[in-house]
């Protein structure tokens, strides 16, 4: 697995996959990347190239875990650019990977060919769903088998009771069949202070995040899925709102891993936005 440096010498892995025009992906979480596979075939049409988030993966851990927090870790995305010795890039996140790859692309808007989101976390501009949107979410999926349980653990965590977060998974994907109880299963968060971390106070500043996405000349994607509690698609919409080219899809049936949902219909709407 290729690595390069980072500027406070943290060594970081990425894992190449596909053929053809670059594009960065950056992970959630933060996660072992490994559970982005290869976007549903994705790699069919671009050369993926996924980064591990520091502390995750194959990266190393850091020595100062301040490094950790969100704005810092833009400055590993822009070492990984140099390092591909590529004067532009393609690039999308997904989930709270969004949150760094706006904020990449606030601060080298030239830099930035095309931006995708995918699920996208949406703290970096300040906009959160309310608790309602997430009930209506939840509401529209009452006649899943597994309904009840998840539902029930769902209000507990809400209520600040604590609460079986396996039991919830079902939210998260469009269906729920061994394959995605296995990939739940498979995906390992990242270590505990990398996650404490990543938002920790100064981590954010829409305002002045927002102010330059209104004049990035990059086109951008917002992909969200149809029943995604995680990043629903009325405040993705919102999110998309903020860029002067914004292209918003919904994908049906979908939820926050939608290349696992319909890889056919995920796939032909990032290489449709990408060309």
């Amino acid at each position: 697995m290729p690595t390069f440096c980072a500027p406070d010498g943290t060594r970081l892995a990425y894992r190449e996959t596909g053929h053809g025009t670059p594009l960065v992906c950056v992970p959630g979480g933060p996660a072992d990347s490994a559970y982005l596979g290869d976007l549903g075939g994705l790699s069919t049409h671009r050369r993926l190239i996924v980064l591990d988030l520091r502390g995750t993966g194959r990266s190393e851990l850091p020595e100062d875990p301040a490094t950790y927090r969100c704005d810092r870790l833009v400055d590993d995305v822009e070492a990984l650019r140099a390092h591909l010795a590529l004067p532009g890039i393609d690039l999308l996140g997904h989930s709270a990977g969004a949150n760094i790859v706006t904020q990449y692309a606030a601060r080298h808007p030239a830099r930035v060919g095309r931006l995708a989101l995918v699920a996208p976390g949406s703290r970096a501009v300040g906009i959160a769903a309310t608790g309602e949107e997430r009930r209506a979410l939840a509401h529209s999926r009452k006649d899943e088998p597994w309904f009840p349980a998840a539902y029930a653990a769902l209000e507990a965590i809400t209520r600040g009771e604590g609460g079986d977060w396996d039991a919830v998974a079902p939210f998260f994907y469009g269906r729920w069949d061994d394959a995605t109880a296995r990939h739940h299963a498979d995906s390992r968060p990242a270590n505990d202070e990398a996650a404490t971390r990543f938002g920790a106070e100064g981590a954010f500043t829409p305002e002045v995040t927002r102010a330059a996405l209104a004049t990035l000349p990059a086109p951008v994607l917002l992909l969200a899925g149809e029943f995604d509690l995680n990043s629903p698609p009325a405040p993705t919409a919102e999110f998309a709102g903020l860029f002067p080219d914004a292209t918003l899809v919904v994908q049906h049936g979908a939820a926050h891993f939608p290349w696992l949902d319909d890889a056919d219909q995920f796939v032909a709407a990032v290489e449709r936005f990408l060309g």
